[in-house]
């Protein structure tokens, strides 16, 4: 994965974590770029297990949705666990 990868992953994460805090409430940056690193990982699992398409053809609002689905998902199982 090259340098460059690893930073659109992670203004990714950081605006879907940013996205899914405003929805469920949160702050913090660091707190923003997990939540959206994770959501990006858990709601990518979650689309593709359950075979769910986003009729969207843009790559970058598409992804930046499933990972802020993901990241959503990801705050409230912390909050439940917490």
């Amino acid at each position: 994965m090259s340098g460059s990868a690893i930073i659109v992953w992670i203004l990714v994460g950081l605006v879907a974590g940013w996205i899914a805090s405003r929805i469920v409430g949160g702050s913090g940056i660091i707190r923003y770029i997990v939540a959206g690193l994770l959501g990006s990982i858990v709601g990518g699992f979650i689309f593709s297990h359950f075979g769910i398409d986003i009729p969207i053809s843009n790559l970058w609002i598409r992804e930046t949705l499933i990972a802020t689905v993901g990241a959503i998902i990801v705050i409230v199982v912390a909050r439940v666990i917490a």
